[in-house]
């Protein structure tokens, strides 16, 4: 048996489940609190809350988890 590799640019992504997910979860996945949140909403510059109920948003988890690479991306 041989065991081949795959090269790193071939290897496939880790899939993250998609949900939905409530504002604790957004601020804790950013680092960002409630009215920042809802500032970069407003200027366009993170991702729109859905409306999930009568007095409920939430943000599409695959939506935050790019714009959270796209962040870290620009760091480096």
């Amino acid at each position: 048996m041989s065991s081949q590799s795959l090269p790193t640019a071939e290897a496939p992504q880790p899939q993250v489940e998609r949900h939905i997910m409530r504002r604790e979860e957004v601020e804790r996945k950013t680092g960002f609190k409630r009215a920042h949140i809802y500032n970069l909403m407003k200027e366009g510059k993170f991702p729109q809350a859905k409306r999930i109920g009568l007095r409920a948003v939430g943000w599409d988890s695959l939506e935050i988890e790019q714009w959270v690479a796209q962040r870290l991306d620009q760091l480096v």
